[in-house]
């Protein structure tokens, strides 16, 4: 039998009820982390992945929360301690995408992005933070960034914007929290297949886009998760305040726009 690096761990993955933040729930708990699932709006979903977790034989809480709203943030972090009695792990999985440029940027939605994506993102890290502190030290803090956030694609101008700023906070946290013994890293994933991406196109057009990748196809959510879990084992303790790109080779594949001589 296979040897569960994450046995009796608990760990909060944000935005775990579908797509990426599934993914890593699930890759979690099949290395045997017990798991709080965090979704926004369908519950249904949500139960659905905690279904899934708790086929694999750990246990699930499974908690609404608005990433945007703190006190929501705060109540998330609260009731995952309360529930296991601990917090190991945590997945920051938080995103707010609208496409817009910056000539005709909606500064409503702008702010909004930036409260989801990164204020929401340091308020979970930080409570985190904090409770493994005075909890003795160790512990791992696992964001899901973007090559949005060295790739400056168009139309995507607040959610670049934020995942650059992700990655400048988890290498800050890597170098505050190292004495700590507590790792940071960041997983950056390129272009994966997730229910979000049918907001743009069609399974269709998702297929197509996917055969013009280096290797061939769209990521999956699993693929995001093999990364985090790797990084949320001992297997990486002595890594911290990395970026690791899971993108099938899309950002070595990018070209410049002139011939380079």
């Amino acid at each position: 039998m296979k040897e569960k690096r994450l046995e009796n761990r608990v760990a909060l993955v944000t935005g775990s009820g579908r797509g990426i933040g599934r993914g890593c729930a699930l890759a979690l708990a099949e290395e045997g982390a017990n798991i709080c699932v965090n979704y926004l709006n369908d519950r249904k979903e949500a139960e659905e992945t905690v279904a899934k977790i708790e086929e694999l034989g750990v246990e699930a809480l499974l908690v609404q929360a608005d990433m945007g709203i703190l006190s929501d943030v705060d109540n998330l972090v609260t009731r995952t301690i309360s529930r296991f009695g601990r917090l190991d792990i945590l997945v920051s999985n938080v995103a707010y995408e609208v496409h817009m440029g910056i000539l005709d940027a909606d500064i409503e939605e702008v702010r909004k992005t930036i409260e989801v994506t990164l204020l929401g993102a340091f308020r979970v890290a930080q409570l985190a933070s904090q409770h493994m502190v005075e909890s003795g030290g160790g512990g791992k803090i696992i964001f899901i960034s973007s090559i949005h956030a060295e790739a400056p694609f168009k139309n995507a101008i607040a959610y670049n914007m934020c995942k650059a700023g992700i990655n400048h906070l988890a290498r800050s946290m890597a170098n505050e929290l190292a004495e700590y013994r507590i790792n940071v890293n960041v997983v950056a994933p390129g272009w994966i297949d997730t229910p979000g991406e049918r907001r743009w196109n069609t399974d269709e057009q998702l297929a197509q886009l996917g055969k013009q990748l280096p290797w061939g196809r769209m990521g999956t959510p699993a693929d995001i998760g093999k990364a985090v879990a790797y990084f949320a084992s001992d297997d990486a303790d002595y890594v911290t305040g990395s970026i690791l790109k899971v993108d099938g080779g899309f950002t070595a594949a990018l070209t410049l726009p002139i011939e380079w001589m």
